[in-house]
């Protein structure tokens, strides 16, 4: 069957993800050009995306993940955007159904895609994540990314959404030093979000926040049925939630601090 598939640009923004990145970039050979933009990472994946004959690679400062991803968006020569994080990865079904939604008369201006967590080389089936999936192809024409939103970037669509029924792989968790370091990472990037939108820290928030994301995730979204992976990712997600909050503690101390009289 022949589709009338239009061009596809492939987008990546990257921070230190050798190990992640190859698989990423062989997953998306079949697009039309891939850019990469990286925030000067320090482990040699700028160097590999240099020697890589199919990418286009840039570098930029990371100020947060709408900056950055907005400003990969801009790069693209094609309307049809694939954007991806690095430690995902297309699979062969995925790629196929991409090639037969991305065309001139698509009916949607976005597309979901549910993604697979991988933890290590193995599925993680709940936890939290059975229900997970994102915005990953759209029309480069109809969509924004949020300036409000700083993690977890929010897509605003220029008309209908649709769902991509093929999942894509999620290699989140490599060790659990790097997921640790990413959760908290989020955490104080979801800190800085709160507090430029005026959000106050308590310590009620500081204490049940934390141990609700465990409950929820561990007990309500069945992440004890992931035995002792359950236990390891429901447990890094909270304490990421509890860096959240002492983080926005630190911020508003920070504040106080700078604001309030010195008397000598």
């Amino acid at each position: 069957m022949i589709h009338n598939t239009e061009r596809i640009s492939a987008l990546i923004i990257t921070y230190n993800e050798m190990g992640y990145i190859e698989k990423c970039l062989e997953s998306v050979s079949f697009a039309d050009e891939i850019i990469v933009v990286d925030s000067y990472s320090t482990d040699g994946t700028y160097q590999f995306l240099l020697n890589h004959p199919k990418v286009k690679v840039l570098q930029k400062p990371f100020v947060n993940y709408t900056d950055q991803k907005s400003f990969a968006l801009k790069q693209a020569s094609n309307d049809w955007v694939l954007f991806l994080d690095a430690d995902e990865v297309i699979t062969e079904p995925l790629r196929e159904e991409i090639k037969i939604t991305a065309t001139r008369d698509s009916k949607h201006s976005a597309y979901w895609c549910y993604r697979k967590f991988m933890f290590q080389n193995r599925r993680l089936y709940f936890s939290g994540w059975q229900t997970d999936k994102n915005y990953r192809l759209f029309r480069k024409s109809k969509v924004r990314f949020c300036d409000k939103k700083i993690v977890h970037e929010t897509l605003i669509v220029n008309g209908s959404s649709g769902v991509l029924h093929k999942p894509l792989m999620h290699y989140c968790y490599k060790t659990y030093t790097d997921y640790k370091m990413k959760m908290m990472k989020y955490g104080r990037l979801k800190a800085k979000e709160a507090f430029q939108q005026k959000k106050t820290f308590n310590y009620f928030s500081l204490i049940v926040k934390p141990l609700w994301k465990f409950s929820y995730n561990y007990i309500i979204r069945l992440g004890i049925l992931d035995g002792k992976k359950g236990i390891i990712v429901c447990y890094l997600n909270a304490l990421g939630e509890g860096e959240r909050y002492m983080e926005l503690k630190r911020l508003w101390k920070k504040r106080q601090h700078v604001y309030s009289p010195s008397f000598r």
